[in-house]
Order: C-alpha cells, then structure tokens, then sequence
C-alpha cells in the first residue's frame, strides 16, 4: 500500500488516538462553535497509513505517543524553519525488515549491476530533462540523442553535458538581464 505524505502549514495540534493521528486546528477549538461543527473538523488518519510527516509552523504541537506510533510505523517526521526550508529528520532507529532487506541487496549489489542502475537512473533524468525543455518550447533532440548513448556507468559523463544543455536553456535570462529591463533603461 502507498503511505500518505501529510504536509501541516497551519498551526495545528496533532495527537494520537486509538492508533489514529487525530488532527485539530486551534483557531476552531478557541471559536465558540457548535459541537457538531467541531466534531467535523476534528480529521482523524490512521498511523499506518502515515510515510512522511512535514511540520511547517511554529505553532504546531504534537504529543509524545504520536511521535512514538509513527516512528513504530517506520514513518519519517521532518520539521521545518521560518524559511519552509527542511531542518530536522526523525527517523526509526531499529528500521522496518524490509528496509533493511533493502540496503543489504544495494550493498551486496555486483559492480555491473550497480553500472547498469546507474545506466538507467542517466538516461531517465536525461529524457526528464528533455521533456521539460520540448515543454517550454526549446528544442531538446540532441539530448534525446544522449539518453540512447549513455553507457553502462556513464563512463562519458553524458550526464554532466546534458546538466548543463538544461540548466542554460531552462532559464536563458540568469547572468543577462531580460529583454523587458533593456528596453525600460533606454
């Protein structure tokens, strides 16, 4: 099953409840509402259900127990700064099996194999890239046509040449002043 990725911008109070996140805005628990509407907007989401938590404000409060079942539920939690940047990570120390299973088959992984992954993870990001420029209405076939000659290990850095095609074309006016700011200085 896909977990659920919660985003909290507003401020909030998480808590945990019969095995469920339960989710209450403050600015409706201190509004003199009628029961029945508050009991609507009290959300309540099952913990197992939970991969990724993003707390964005500084007025969210979330008790121990929820940190504790999410965690149990090899769930991360990410805090943020004033910026909305990322600035904290919380993860399970004693990770899920299957994760685990994961990182030992990527360490075990054989020298070809790994070359092969790398293969196809260039090649994917080369078309990606590729896409977005046709997107925007650049013309992306030579990149097109370094996708297919990527080799195994991309022992010819096609994706450095290809990084730097995108990045020129994806935002022509960095380092040049847009024909819009030309014509207002004359």
């Amino acid at each position: 099953m896909i977990k659920r990725t919660l985003y909290f911008g507003n401020p909030a109070y998480l808590s945990l409840k019969d095995c469920q996140m339960v989710v209450r805005m403050p600015e409706i628990a201190k509004a003199d509402l009628p029961e029945l509407f508050e009991t609507k907007t009290t959300k309540t989401i099952p913990v197992e259900d939970i991969g990724i938590v993003v707390l964005d404000n500084k007025q969210i409060t979330i008790t121990h127990g929820l940190l504790e079942a999410l965690l149990e539920n090899n769930c991360a939690v990410i805090t943020c700064d004033s910026s909305r940047l990322p600035v904290g990570l919380m993860l399970p120390l004693c990770g899920h099996s299957t994760q685990n299973e994961r990182f030992r088959s990527q360490l075990n992984a054989s020298l070809p194999l790994r070359k092969q992954l790398w293969q196809q993870t260039i090649q994917a990001k080369i078309k990606n890239q590729a896409k977005v420029l046709q997107s925007q209405g650049c013309t992306a076939t030579n990149m097109l046509s370094w996708d297919e000659k990527v080799k195994s290990g991309d022992a010819e850095n096609l994706e450095a040449r290809a990084a730097a095609y995108y990045w020129k074309n994806v935002f022509p006016f960095i380092g040049k002043p847009p024909a819009k700011c030309i014509l207002q200085s004359l």
